[in-house]
């Protein structure tokens, strides 16, 4: 059985896995730098440090985080400082005593999840660092949740942590990961150590962004030549709705999979279209019975001509569309009237139709299939016309 299956495209699927952090991140420099400047005083002052990533899902919060603490232990082994860091997911551990133990366990991972109080982890937690003379930065991720769970006491222990003793160095740092504004869920005394400058805000990325990371994955986790141009650009267009990096990702290593699949040994467009439909598609049976014959003609002229392509001219869809009327002894619409019915596809989200970008010269109007083979909205289309016969 497993001498049947062919070369895979992937060389190195790990690298698509949401928990892999690149070497660095396409798009998010400016994020670290600001990391960075925040984080000087730990270096240069022997002072903790606090900040808040806030985004929205996907735009590359928590790889940061990730990132830059890999970079600021790194700089501190050369630096001669000792930092270590770890992350808690608040989704998955939503209680202060949940969190604390996770942080303990970074130290000590057999240390029992029964019989310690909150205040018992964090005095054993202090004497690790002091025990080892180390800076440990939490991160918390989705703080958000833990907030609303369990309130903002863990919050201002965490960033208070070691104020007890007098002469004492600071310990830890915060980093707070969270979507929503955190501001509007802590008490004045725990926003007190977070200053509104240190917030460092993430935006959705581009089409034109999205193209740069799924180019970077793709060239850590597939073989070479494994996947062209078109494949990428139109990966990068059905995930720009979201501006979401991990649905990028997502399609990319379900295109590969679907190529794996099929033993083609490459990811085309219309793999890039299947992963996009299993993932979220937009176009249901109720949508497309709900067109009217020239509109399932049209579709079915740009199903037909969009096969292994990523995007096909106006005059290819008007061409194809033609040739589909003739079929069904339909008189084709003038010029001005098939625009019209090919904006009206775009409108209910059924094409996307948009002037000419990213990977095409020239200035036209182009369309693509973004969620859907080209292949299977022919014969759904094809079946649909056939029966209205």
């Amino acid at each position: 059985m497993w001498e049947s299956i062919g070369k895979s495209v992937f060389k190195d699927q790990r690298t698509l896995s949401f928990d892999y952090v690149p070497p660095k991140l396409v798009h998010r420099e400016t994020h670290m730098r600001k990391l960075v400047m925040l984080f000087r005083p730990v270096f240069e002052e022997n002072a903790s440090q606090n900040a808040v990533l806030t985004g929205s899902v996907g735009t590359g919060k928590t790889a940061t985080a990730k990132r830059f603490c890999m970079d600021l232990k790194e700089h501190g082994e050369k630096k001669q400082v000792a930092i270590d860091w770890t992350i808690v997911n608040c989704r998955q551990r939503n209680s202060e005593s949940a969190v604390v133990l996770q942080i303990v366990n970074h130290f000590q991972p057999n240390f029992p999840d029964r019989g310690f109080s909150i205040t018992e982890m964090l005095s054993i937690l202090r004497k690790d660092l002091e025990k080892r003379k180390i800076h440990l930065v939490v991160a918390l991720d989705e703080a958000d949740v833990l907030l609303k769970k369990a309130g903002p006491d863990i919050i201002y222990k965490l960033t208070r942590f070691g104020e007890e003793k007098v002469d004492s160095r600071p310990l830890v740092s915060v980093i707070l990961i969270s979507q929503k504004n955190i501001f509007d869920m802590i008490d004045p005394a725990s926003a007190s150590t977070f200053k509104r400058t240190n917030v460092v805000e993430f935006g959705k990325y581009t089409c034109e962004e999205l193209r740069d990371i799924i180019a970077q994955r793709a060239e850590l986790a597939l073989h070479e030549g494994s996947v062209d141009d078109d494949s990428v650009d139109l990966m990068a267009e059905v995930s720009s709705e979201w501006g979401d990096a991990r649905f990028a990702i997502e399609i990319l290593e379900k295109a590969g999979m679907l190529a794996d699949e099929e033993g083609q040994g490459m990811i085309n467009v219309e793999h890039v279209r299947g992963a996009k439909a299993e993932a979220y598609s937009s176009i249901t049976e109720s949508k497309l019975s709900c067109l009217d014959k020239h509109q399932k003609l049209t579709l079915l002229g740009i199903a037909r001509a969009s096969k292994g392509k990523a995007y096909i001219t106006t005059k290819d869809a008007e061409s194809a569309y033609s040739v589909a009327c003739e079929e069904y002894d339909e008189k084709p619409r003038a010029h001005t009237a098939f625009w019209t019915l090919m904006k009206d596809l775009d409108m209910l989200g059924v094409v996307s139709a948009k002037k000419s970008g990213l990977g095409i010269s020239g200035k036209t109007t182009v369309i693509t299939l973004l969620d859907i083979p080209a292949k299977v909205l022919q014969q759904k289309v094809s079946q649909m016309l056939d029966e209205s016969i």
